[in-house]
């Protein structure tokens, strides 16, 4: 009796737990399926009907996209150009520069490296608001003020969390197989790269996939280090989607932004298992 008793609560317990996390995954969804809706229509009735689904009379089909493309005098793809540039340089960064420090630090145990790693950590609870007059003088004094540059200011606000990362999966790689490799022969940068940094894959697939869903979707460090009026990012391009007197077309602003989203959404969906896999490798066998 007392079983069936158990078994019964615990099936209530599943449901509760199915209901709660059913209604947490719709208000996580709600906003994108509501920019979805709102790209179909026309301006109008995304501000009067924001929540309806589209009808004959408001829909708009891919007029909002096309609008949206050519709107204004500075061409759409640059803005993609430019947040690829931008995005893809970034990761790259981080991903090469942050995981030979992290070895290091995880390697060398020194006053040094211990101080350099927590102030990494640090880092990242330090807000952006409080740096970001300073960092944007900084930026055009050292000219870090375009695509081609910027990445070098990313990789300083993405040290931190990739840092704390790549260190807590250096830890759990046997140092018997770096000494094996010294014995060798080998190097401190061919023993990285021909056996640690291979050995990094999940955590670097992991911190990839974090940094790019960052750095894609990212405004306000590129408004603040960009020259806009030459070099925009498709933040930067949706944020400019106004007519006159300050109008905006909700219509183009919600089709250019389902644009923007498209690619990082298939990109996480791929991806996702080994976000999973990374940060529990770099968190818990550390």
């Amino acid at each position: 009796m007392r079983r069936q008793q158990s078994l019964a609560a615990e099936r209530r317990r599943k449901t509760v737990m199915s209901v709660v996390l059913a209604v947490i995954c719709v208000i996580y969804v709600l906003p994108v399926l509501t920019v979805v809706l709102n790209s179909f229509k026309l301006n109008t009735f995304v501000k009067t009907e924001t929540f309806a689904i589209p009808t004959k009379e408001s829909w708009a089909g891919l007029g909002n996209f096309i609008k949206g493309m050519t709107f204004g005098n500075y061409p759409f793809w640059k803005s993609v150009l430019y947040s690829v540039v931008i995005t893809v340089a970034s990761t790259a960064l981080i991903l090469i520069f942050t995981s030979m420090a992290a070895w290091y630090i995880a390697r060398v145990n020194s006053v040094f490296c211990k101080i350099v790693y927590y102030l990494c950590v640090f880092s990242m609870v330090v807000p952006f608001q409080m740096v970001m007059f300073t960092l944007s003088k900084t930026a055009d004094t050292l000219h870090l003020n375009t695509p081609w540059t910027i990445p070098v200011v990313y990789l300083g606000f993405g040290a931190g969390l990739s840092i704390f990362m790549f260190v807590g999966f250096v830890k759990s790689i046997p140092l018997e197989i770096e000494e094996s490799a010294s014995i060798d022969g080998c190097g401190p940068l061919r023993t990285y790269f021909s056996i640690v940094f291979p050995m990094l894959k999940p955590t670097m697939i992991s911190v990839g996939i974090l940094e790019i869903m960052w750095v894609w979707n990212d405004y306000l460090l590129p408004v603040l280090v960009l020259d806009i009026n030459k070099y925009r990012t498709i933040p930067i391009h949706i944020q400019y989607l106004k007519g006159s007197y300050g109008t905006v077309d909700l219509g183009a602003t919600m089709a250019l932004i389902l644009l923007s989203i498209i690619p990082v959404i298939v990109f996480y969906l791929i991806c996702q298992k080994h976000i999973i896999k990374g940060v529990a490798a770099g968190a818990v066998k550390g």
